[in-house]
């Protein structure tokens, strides 16, 4: 049989030794701060998801993105090529390179998030693929809360469909500020800029309606490649920035509000050991803001307040620590602080409260209880809540507040309060998208059964 494979631009990378690693976040953001206090890596890195409706192409753009960047291994691509087969497809399938599940290949659909890892000689990416199916919602949420950009595909057949809406909204809601639309399959509507012009018209609208500040609209065709690395010869008319050139030169504000100093606790280092026998140190993630060593902190919940000894990393004593960095702090003074806690400047304070309103993104098949105890994590704070009331449930077809409708089912996104059984400290997630998200946790099964994002 023969096979009727689209055209490539580009060779599979020759793999240098050594299996190709599928990295986490937190191995990837280690190496991308390897040499810290100020001699890190010029490379930057961005964070970004993919989401639209099933079916929309979204692992065939990836995959199109890592072939014709050469970040496919010559391995990598003959086990596409032989799964292709065994599959008994005719045309070579970019897609199988980031759907890793059996169900996923046999189905031709993403279920699972997909992480990818790969580098071009202006910048270092982490892509989240996530799932187009309703069901799989949930997957979309967690893909995208840590994304720094969303591209969103649109089959050029169906235009603006609900999921389009849906994840649009998501991103929104997760205050990820640059999202670029990638009308996709333009091979299949004869290339004709009609319409593209038509389904830019109709994003337009949506995206007046979500106020989202950075947009971009991309006519591609992943399948073939055109536009996503190289210009299409077929899309003369198309005068803008291709998918990698943008994703390349995109301007992204990592510290969105550096004055904002943030540190919560996660646990307290004593080695005990001859060499740092008085030694004690409290180790986290820095959630906003800039710490240096000298600066004056306070320490929530107690208030009390004391001076940064020590920035340590490795061995290595930092001058300095930013949003992102996981470090141990240690402080001049002995104070009695826990996991929980929290480092802050005392000239700009967290809200402290038991009350909360926010809005949630609903992950499990059992409604949410008007009156149900829940268990919320606030980064590496946790405390009991009740939920006192559910405001309105989002319309995602009309973007409405839905005041009568309130009852809160899977996928289903609402405004509610609770009061937690105790005072939590945290932020409004505009102002600090670390200390102002949550998640909920069924006391009896210990299941994730929301994201919370605190307005």
């Amino acid at each position: 049989m023969t096979q009727n494979y689209p055209p490539f631009r580009g060779m599979a990378a020759k793999r240098p030794g050594g299996p190709f690693v599928n990295y986490t976040f937190s191995k990837i953001e280690n190496k991308t701060r390897m040499k810290l206090n100020g001699k890190s890596q010029n490379k930057s890195l961005l964070r970004f998801t993919t989401a639209g409706s099933v079916d929309d192409g979204k692992s065939t753009l990836i995959g199109r993105l890592l072939y014709d960047s050469k970040s496919i291994f010559e391995d990598q691509m003959e086990h596409i090529v032989q799964s292709g087969k065994r599959l008994g497809r005719d045309e070579l399938d970019l897609s199988l390179l980031t759907d890793g599940l059996r169900a996923e290949r046999e189905q031709g659909i993403t279920i699972d998030v997909a992480y990818r890892y790969f580098a071009t000689p202006a910048r270092k990416f982490i892509i989240a693929d996530t799932p187009g199916h309703i069901q799989y919602t949930r997957n979309m949420v967690t893909g995208a809360s840590t994304a720094d950009l969303a591209v969103i595909l649109i089959d050029a057949r169906k235009g603006v469909l609900e999921q389009t809406i849906r994840h649009s909204y998501i991103a929104s809601l997760l205050d990820i500020r640059h999202i670029v639309f990638c009308i996709n399959k333009m091979d299949m509507v004869n290339w004709t800029e009609s319409t593209f012009t038509k389904i830019k018209e109709e994003l337009g609208s949506l995206v007046d309606k979500l106020k989202i500040p950075d947009v971009y609209y991309i006519p591609i065709s992943a399948k073939y490649g055109d536009n996503v690395v190289e210009r299409s010869e077929k899309m003369t008319w198309y005068e803008g920035q291709t998918f990698l050139n943008l994703i390349e030169t995109v301007e992204i504000k990592k510290n969105k509000n550096p004055d904002f100093k943030r540190f919560p606790i996660q646990t307290v280092i004593r080695p005990h050991s001859k060499e740092f026998h008085d030694y004690r140190g409290y180790a986290g993630r820095v959630a906003g803001g800039v710490f240096r060593p000298g600066e004056e902190v306070t320490v929530l919940p107690s208030k009390i307040k004391s001076k940064i000894k020590s920035i340590d990393v490795l061995g290595k004593v930092l001058s300095e620590s930013i949003e992102g960095d996981s470090v141990t702090i240690s402080l001049e003074d002995q104070i009695d602080i826990g996991r929980g806690d929290m480092l802050v400047a005392g000239d700009n304070m967290p809200v402290i409260s038991q009350d909360i309103n926010l809005m949630i993104c609903w992950f499990n098949e059992c409604p949410l209880k008007v009156g149900g105890k829940y268990i919320i994590r606030l980064n590496s704070n946790e405390a009991g809540c009740i939920v006192r009331s559910v405001n309105y449930r989002m319309n995602i077809n009309t973007l409405e507040d839905d005041i009568k409708n309130i009852s809160i089912n899977m996928n289903d996104i609402a405004n509610i309060t609770i009061k937690t059984s105790k005072p939590v400290f945290y932020d409004s997630y505009k102002r600090n998208n670390n200390t102002g998200s949550l998640i909920f946790i069924d006391e009896g099964t210990n299941e994730t059964v929301a994201a919370g994002m605190i307005v």
